[in-house]
C-alpha cells in the first residue's frame, strides 16, 4: 500500500547517468514516489530494484529540483504496443522544495 496519494502530472526530467543526461517523463508523483516513463530500449533492462537513480525534475515554472531515488519496480512494454517503459521510483529523503511543490499541487 502506498504511503501517499499519487498526483497525475506531465513533467519533464533528466536522469543523470555517469557523464550523460537522459530525457524522461514523469507521469505521476507523490511526496515519496515517482512514476518515470522512459523510451523503450534494451538499456531499460539495466534497471534493477534498489538501483540508485538521480533525477533533475524540471518544473513548469522553469525551476529544477534534484532528487535521489531508488528503483522499486520496472514494467517493460514491448513495441509496437508500448513505446515507453515504466519505472517506479522511491525518493530518498525528499528535499523540502520538492515536498512544497507536491503540497502545492494538492
Amino acid at each position: 500500500m502506498r504511503r501517499a496519494r499519487r498526483l497525475k502530472v506531465n513533467l519533464k526530467a533528466e536522469r543523470l547517468s555517469g557523464n550523460g543526461k537522459h530525457s524522461v517523463f514523469i507521469e505521476n508523483i507523490s511526496e515519496h514516489g515517482i512514476l518515470m516513463l522512459v523510451p523503450h530500449s534494451t538499456d531499460t533492462k539495466k534497471f534493477n530494484s534498489g538501483m540508485a537513480v538521480d533525477l533533475n525534475l524540471q518544473l513548469n515554472s522553469g525551476g529544477e529540483i534534484s532528487l535521489a531515488c531508488l528503483v522499486r519496480w520496472l514494467c517493460l512494454n514491448t513495441p509496437p504496443d508500448g513505446l515507453t517503459d515504466s519505472i517506479g521510483l522511491e525518493i530518498v529523503n525528499p528535499p523540502e522544495p520538492y515536498r512544497q511543490f507536491v503540497r502545492f499541487l494538492h
